[in-house]
């Protein structure tokens, strides 16, 4: 496969899908770096993985978590009755969505 070019369009093209504010000063830069970025990916989808099993975990190491208590008391109606509006334990905010 042919290596990429990241061009100008490109990167605003992704910007814009991204919704990223990108200075028109730093275009040039964000390709190079994007054509780097492509061109290590392409470097390792090149390396022969035959014969090397699949890891689910890195590590194989299992993870501990702490014990699922509850270290805090319920302050509901402490934190509610400040509120504008609440019903049944839920806080009323007016409708931003028609």
């Amino acid at each position: 496969m042919p290596p990429i070019t990241v061009t100008q369009d490109l990167v605003l093209a992704v910007a814009e899908l991204s919704q990223l504010n990108i200075d028109g000063a730093d275009i040039d830069d964000y390709a190079v770096d994007m054509t780097k970025v492509l061109a290590l990916v392409e470097q390792m989808h090149g390396v022969d993985t035959s014969g090397i099993a699949p890891m689910s975990n890195p590590t194989d190491a299992s993870q501990q978590l702490r014990a699922d208590e509850v270290t805090e008391t319920d302050q509901r109606e402490r934190f509610q009755a400040i509120a504008p509006e609440t019903d049944g334990g839920f806080y009323l905010v007016p409708r931003v969505v028609e």
